[in-house]
């Protein structure tokens, strides 16, 4: 199969599209691989896409009842189960990331978001699950919350791949970023090597839009706001919100101290765009893809987001390297009608460790029901 046009669109443009979805279907179907095919050279997975893949399918039971012979817990099925399927993902993916001397295709597995606020327990976490998938192009993912911070440090430095996932604010992106470049530094100075660490930080997009809208609609129903005051802002914030990190970005991977690290073959901690489906029906699916094209990004694409870029877009340029003006004006704009928006983003960190927290228990809650049926 051919590479699809509009990923390679994106690619020449320098950026990598990742798929956020991972099942034993997807990978047994043929499904990754062919969109492997297609141009896609990465894939996330989270707590919600495992627990959509294994508790509510049967496509694991026949692996569980060996699993349960063996003696296993819960929570060890649980893992044993996600490592085998990120470890298939990542065999695949591992052709394009020989071929890119490590930088891209990468694979990506999530410390139990149970950990979110422990980091001993992250870092332990972490180096259980890369020694056993044991492959040079896994990714452990670690959420950007204060605790997480120096937990993605210490990986780093140890010489871990990691996915810096649920960042929302500026502010928190500037910190993972500087935690990756105070990592490969402290790396540097001791002669260990820093041309194969890969990161990416994972800055969410469309979730922004979406708590933005309803703050606005509670300020609309309290008399706050006025109707066309909504044009300030719908479908531009989220966007708006990652053209800034993307600002910031340039600011630290171009500047005097990471020159001397780019000179000994470090790469650069990628931003990697999540949350890129679109969740109001009113935008095009395409939306976020179109407007966050740019270089030295990834942008990872839920099924139906990358079935609509497969299908038709609009790739017409690297915009996140303009706007930077428009976008603080369109935040600040938002800020002045009444939206909290830096306290909406430290929300949405919060909302977001318990959403896959929650998707977690759910998952070793139907593990552990099927355990006395198997």
């Amino acid at each position: 199969m051919s590479k699809n046009s509009h990923i390679s669109a994106l690619n020449e443009l320098g950026q990598s599209i990742w798929y956020d979805n991972l099942s034993r279907d997807v990978l047994n179907s043929g499904e990754l691989k062919s969109l492997i095919d297609s141009g896609v050279s990465g894939l996330t997975s989270n707590p919600t896409i495992f627990k959509n893949a294994i508790a509510d399918s049967n496509s694991y039971d026949d692996e569980m009842r060996e699993l349960v012979k063996q003696g296993l817990s819960t929570d060890d099925i649980c893992e044993e189960l996600m490592v085998r399927d990120v470890g298939m993902a990542a065999d695949l993916l591992r052709p394009i990331y020989d071929q890119t001397n490590g930088g891209d295709g990468h694979a990506s597995i999530e410390v139990s978001p149970f950990l979110a606020r422990d980091t001993a327990g992250t870092i332990e976490a972490a180096k259980r699950l890369w020694k056993k998938l044991n492959r040079p192009n896994i990714m452990i993912k670690i959420p950007a919350t204060p605790e997480g911070i120096p937990a993605i440090r210490s990986c780093l430095e140890d010489g871990l791949n990691i996915n810096v996932t649920l960042i929302f604010s500026r502010d928190v992106y500037t910190q993972v970023a500087t935690a990756f470049i105070d990592a490969v530094e402290a790396r540097a100075k001791r002669n260990q090597e820093i041309n194969r660490i890969a990161s990416v930080a994972s800055f969410f997009v469309s979730r922004v839009d979406a708590i933005c809208e309803k703050n606005f609609d509670q300020l609309l129903k309290d008399g706050k706001v006025k109707e066309n005051d909504r044009d300030l802002f719908f479908g531009k914030i989220g966007i708006a919100n990652s053209k800034l990190a993307y600002e910031k970005f340039e600011e630290l991977f171009k500047g005097e101290r990471f020159k001397d690290l780019r000179s000994k073959g470090c790469k650069v901690q990628r931003p990697l765009w999540a949350s890129t489906g679109t969740k109001n029906p009113a935008f095009s699916p395409v939306m976020y893809v179109e407007e966050l094209a740019g270089k030295d990004t990834v942008n990872t694409m839920p099924p139906a987001t990358l079935k609509a870029l497969i299908s038709n877009a609009n790739i017409t340029g690297p915009k996140l390297h303009s706007g930077h003006d428009e976008a603080k004006q369109i935040i600040s704009g938002a800020k002045s009608m009444g939206i909290p928006f830096d306290q909406l983003m430290l929300e949405l960190q919060d909302v977001g460790v318990k959403l896959f927290a929650d998707s977690f228990k759910e998952l070793l809650d139907s593990i552990e029901n099927k355990r006395g049926r198997l």
